[in-house]
């Protein structure tokens, strides 16, 4: 009987020295550097177990093992708490600093510039584009209501929510203006602030120039001039669908439409793009100038005036200008 004992007390013994060994070899293998020899980028989709996000990173490169990932993930108890994703993973990471990683939810941050004085269209389209979001825009927006920034998102995050978002980047923006515009502007609404920064933002790529340029308009506005801008007329001609592609001849400038600036004293019945912040700025807090007209100074600027007469000198001098850029050499 004794025999017995000491024999089932050996075996037990040997049983258990085997799996603390045995344990203790896995937890050293989970915790071990893994193959990796560099930093990897890797979606884990939703609805994948932990079986599922095994064979991923085994198949990827990442862990040599999936039983013992297996094994560590239900050894740490965080088998639910993984999270799909799109992740960073350092070169030679582990196995257990894998889990770590997807339990902390830290997934790589994508971004999104959308340059000031795209129209609304242009936005869908580059949305739509845009590698990394999920769903369709159901809901188009009107122009001018989207606010151009940089927007940063998560791999799988939903186009229409964006869209969302930028609508709402631009509301914010104007409750934060508007307020704090000058007194006894010509805009009635902060509706009309965002249809003359449409047309300040297309009439010049220079951030200097927008405040000067919104001074001359506000200026016109007041003696009841027409704003004669072009590219109100481009936009009459495309309805924001995109670039118009060719320069505007004297016959654009004849369109009957309600965005035509030539014909039509008063702003446009809508915007004619999305405004940036700055140009929304510049048509709050304008330039103090008694300015009425611009040209092109063949830079990238413009040439400004208070009058009519010297207005036609400046447009003569863009006329030479260009007469010379386009001559041969």
């Amino acid at each position: 009987m004794r025999r017995l004992l000491g024999l089932l007390s050996f075996l037990f013994t040997a049983v258990v020295t085997v799996a603390v060994l045995g344990l203790g070899w896995a937890y050293a293998r989970f915790s071990e550097p893994g193959p990796s020899s560099r930093d990897m980028v890797l979606v884990l989709p939703k609805g994948g177990g932990v079986a599922a996000i095994a064979g991923n990173l085994h198949r990827n490169g990442l862990i040599t093992d999936q039983r013992i990932f297996r094994l560590g993930v239900r050894w740490a108890d965080k088998g639910r708490r993984l999270r799909a994703g799109e992740y960073r993973f350092p070169a030679g990471i582990a196995m257990r600093g894998i889990v770590e990683l997807l339990v902390s939810g830290d997934t790589v941050v994508r971004r999104i510039t959308v340059p000031e004085g795209l129209t609304s269209a242009q936005v869908h389209e580059l949305l739509a584009a845009l590698e990394g979001l999920s769903g369709r825009i159901v809901n188009p927006v009107v122009e001018g209501a989207l606010l151009p920034e940089t927007y940063h998102f998560n791999f799988g995050d939903d186009r229409q929510e964006m869209l969302e978002r930028m609508r709402e980047g631009m509301k914010l923006a104007l409750s934060e203006l508007w307020p704090k515009r000058q007194e006894s502007l010509p805009l009635a609404s902060p509706g009309e602030a965002v249809i003359l920064a449409s047309i300040v933002e297309k009439e010049t790529a220079l951030a200097s120039e927008r405040p000067r340029i919104a001074g001359v308009f506000i200026n016109r506005l007041r003696k009841g001039m027409r704003l004669q801008s072009d590219p109100t007329v481009v936009y009459a001609l495309t309805l924001g669908s995109g670039p118009l592609g060719r320069a505007l001849t004297r016959a654009d400038l004849d369109i009957d439409s309600p965005y035509n600036s030539y014909r039509n004293k008063g702003l446009p019945p809508t915007p004619i793009a999305n405004p940036g912040r700055e140009a929304l700025r510049a048509v709050l807090q304008p330039a103090a100038t008694k300015e009425l007209y611009f040209v092109a100074d063949g830079s990238g600027g413009h040439l400004f005036a208070t009058t009519y007469a010297a207005h036609q000198r400046n447009v003569q001098r863009w006329r030479r200008f260009k007469k010379r850029r386009q001559a041969p050499e």
